[in-house]
C-alpha cells in the first residue's frame, strides 16, 4: 500500500478568501490557490489543474507499464488531460476529463494500440476516483 498527502488551507471566505496547497514531495509548497485562480486567469493552481495533470500523469504510466508488458520496450507517450468544472444546482461537479494522448511506438498495430490503451484508461487509478465522463483521443506515430 502507497499513502501520499496534501494538503490546503484558506485564509477567508468566498471571492476574498486565499488559499495555499501543497505536497508531501514539495512539488507545491504554499501554491496559491483561490477565485481568481480557479473562475477567472489570476495567478496560482485549482483542484482541477492538479485534477488534470494527476490524470495525465496516472494514464500515461499506466500505458506504459501496460506497453512494456505487451513486450514494447521504446517509444514517447505525451498526454494532456482536460478537465471540465460545471455549475451542478447549487454546486460545482467536475463532469469531463478529455485524455489527448501523443504516441510514438514502434511496430504496434492500431489495433493493439487501441486495446492496450483503453484499458490503460479504464484502470489507472485516477480514472477510477474520477465521477465523470472520461474520454480518449490518440494519435499514433504521428
Amino acid at each position: 500500500m502507497t499513502t501520499r498527502s496534501g494538503s490546503a488551507s484558506y485564509d477567508g471566505f468566498g471571492k476574498d478568501g486565499k488559499g495555499h496547497v501543497s505536497t508531501q514531495s514539495g512539488v507545491l509548497s504554499d501554491t496559491q490557490y483561490g477565485f481568481g485562480s480557479r473562475f477567472e486567469d489570476g495567478i496560482g493552481t485549482n483542484p482541477e489543474e492538479l485534477i488534470a495533470a494527476a490524470h495525465a500523469s496516472c494514464f500515461t504510466m499506466a500505458l506504459s507499464f501496460a506497453l512494456a508488458g505487451a513486450g514494447f520496450t521504446a517509444g514517447k507517450l505525451e498526454t494532456t488531460a482536460k478537465v471540465t468544472l460545471d455549475k451542478d444546482g447549487d454546486g460545482f461537479s467536475i463532469t469531463k476529463s478529455a485524455l489527448d494522448l501523443k504516441a510514438t511506438i514502434a511496430d504496434i498495430s492500431p489495433e493493439q494500440f487501441e486495446t492496450i490503451a483503453a484499458g490503460a484508461k479504464a484502470n489507472c487509478p485516477v480514472s477510477k476516483v474520477l465521477n465523470a465522463e472520461i474520454t480518449l483521443t490518440h494519435s499514433l506515430n504521428a
